[in-house]
């Protein structure tokens, strides 16, 4: 089993930064893809970025030069570092965790609330 505890969401105005963090807990985290999905009320949980053990990174196109996904192996934790913040990123942003070899080891965490407004 895997626990990912989110951190670091709240409120700012358009414009400003905020930065993710989750922290991963009964893993071998090196093993895992992390991945951070957004869901806004009334829309589908949508990918946000996502990077690989290697370190390989993918984004929604609505993100990319803005947003930066990163990990640190020893800490077993991932980072979303959010610049340039739009209104239209409020959402809950939520951890993912994917064992790169057992798929159906997949694995969430609680979420937390991004909000962006003047």
């Amino acid at each position: 089993q895997v626990q990912l505890v989110e951190s670091g969401g709240g409120l700012v105005q358009p414009g400003g930064s905020l930065r993710l963090s989750c922290a991963a807990s009964g893993t071998t985290f090196n093993l895992y893809t992390m991945g951070w999905y957004r869901q806004a009320p009334g829309q589908q949980r949508e990918l946000v970025a996502a990077i690989t053990s290697g370190g390989s990174t993918n984004y929604v196109d609505s993100v990319k030069g803005r947003f930066t996904i990163s990990r640190d192996n020893a800490k077993k934790t991932v980072y979303l570092q959010m610049n340039g913040l739009k209104p239209e990123d409020t959402a809950v942003y939520y951890c993912n965790a994917k064992h790169t070899i057992m798929k159906l080891l997949d694995f969430w965490g609680q979420g937390t609330q991004v909000t962006v407004s003047s």
